[in-house]
């Protein structure tokens, strides 16, 4: 494979030629499935450079379908591969990691997708070389709409970080943050999509009981999800200050806003992504 033995130098020039990058996934569930159809969606690298492993076909079977390459063996991926994700089950990662040691050179770069598990725990699980970086993404990665933080560990420097980066941006907003990091992002993006979808549900219900078709007002309420996102993005403004313009004197808006105030939706909204946060950490203990 002509991307195995590439040196340090090269990988800035692989992120940009996808074509010569082999990419392997150790797991083939929900989150690297979203991953991957995010990176296939952008172009960045070939179905046919991809190769996923995974105990039964119950999940490869739609990476088949999308051109991917698969297998039941997790070193023929590492074999096989340059990039190397690990996209398992918690409880069953340190086996795997003991099952393909043997098999990771000092030219792999392995990102781990697994919650939980740190990247000093990953170092010593894998040769004392290896070049490991730790990464979360969501589900919306799917719609190239994700929002994903990675971490690098002790190997890893810039050319490793810039092609994960530069792949994963395919994928939606990617930031390069501190490891303790990871756990708070979980509680608030990874956790997040599903508070985001019962806040959609709940509005779309509203207007149900107002007397507007369900199927349209699911429709307006993600639409309106998706217009105060992109303008968050784009103006950087405070959602206070967006908030506010929205708000005429005696409208409409302050009167619900006081019935959500009512509802204590901040300090819920906030007790949602701490409980989160802390659930994640306490799996990193586990």
């Amino acid at each position: 494979i002509s991307a195995g033995g590439a040196a340090l130098g090269a990988w800035p020039r692989l992120a940009m030629e996808a074509s010569e990058l082999w990419v392997g996934f150790v797991g083939a569930g929900r989150m690297a499935g979203g991953l991957v159809r995010g990176l296939l969606q952008a172009g960045k690298v070939p179905a046919s450079n991809i190769l996923a492993s995974a105990p039964s076909d119950k999940n490869l079977d739609a990476w088949r379908e999308l051109g991917c390459r698969t297998t039941h063996c997790n070193l023929e991926v590492v074999h096989r591969s340059t990039l190397v994700f690990l996209a398992t089950k918690p409880h069953i990662l340190p086996g795997v990691l003991e099952e393909i040691r043997p098999a990771v050179g000092s030219h792999h770069i392995v990102v781990s997708l697994v919650a939980g598990v740190t990247i000093q725990t990953l170092q010593r699980l894998l040769p004392p070389w290896t070049k490991v970086l730790r990464i979360m993404p969501n589900l919306p990665c799917v719609v190239q709409a994700g929002a994903m933080v990675f971490s690098r560990g002790s190997n890893a420097g810039d050319g490793e970080a810039a092609l994960l980066q530069s792949l994963l941006s395919s994928c939606g907003l990617c930031e390069e943050v501190p490891e303790s990091y990871i756990d708070i992002h979980t509680g608030l993006s990874g956790s997040g999509v599903a508070y985001v979808y019962l806040f959609a549900e709940a509005l779309a219900e509203g207007a149900v009981k107002m007397g507007m078709p369900g199927a349209l007002a699911s429709r307006i309420a993600a639409q309106t999800l998706l217009g105060a996102a992109k303008m968050l993005l784009e103006t950087g403004e405070h959602p206070a200050k967006l908030r506010g313009d929205v708000c005429t004197p005696g409208g409409t808006t302050i009167y619900a806003l006081h019935q959500l105030e009512k509802g204590a939706l901040r300090a819920t909204v906030m007790d949602a992504v701490e409980a989160a946060t802390n659930r994640a950490c306490d799996m990193a203990k586990d």
